[in-house]
């Protein structure tokens, strides 16, 4: 689902998207475990014991990419799972930018242009600053 977020919009919804982060970066460590796994079966161990180890690296790639959609689902775009960088889509003065948030930080509180990065993100302005009562008169 498409949907722009406003600042308060994103920090809202950081709660499920910290849990359903979670759950992706742990199927994300259990698929990277069962792929060792199976590098060592494949030359240890029967061609059955091999061929399940798959089937179960097959499952649970499955499962990550579920999770994936399941998060991005709610109009979160995940930027990269290792750094733990997520953007939420935005407008800023008529223009498309997105909202970051980088994993471990407490609050949704920088935003880029379309075409820059991480590396590129603003700090938002902190409510109260503005001349509106809100920090989203930034992002209109």
């Amino acid at each position: 689902m498409f949907r722009i977020f406003t600042p308060q919009e994103a920090n809202r919804a950081l709660p499920q998207v910290k849990q359903m982060f979670r759950s992706i970066v742990s199927q994300k460590d259990d698929v990277v475990s069962l792929q060792e796994e199976l590098q060592q079966t494949e030359s240890l161990s029967s061609l059955e014991k091999f061929i399940k180890k798959k089937q179960q690296l097959n499952e649970a790639v499955s499962k990550l990419y579920k999770l994936i959609e399941l998060l991005e689902s709610i109009g979160v775009l995940i930027k990269s799972v290792d750094e733990g960088v997520l953007d939420f889509p935005s407008v800023r003065f008529n223009k498309d930018v997105w909202l970051c948030w980088k994993f471990g930080e407490p609050e949704v509180k920088f935003w880029h242009d379309r075409d820059e990065g991480f590396k590129d993100r603003k700090a938002l302005a902190p409510a109260g600053l503005l001349a509106e009562e809100s920090d989203l008169a930034e992002l209109r």
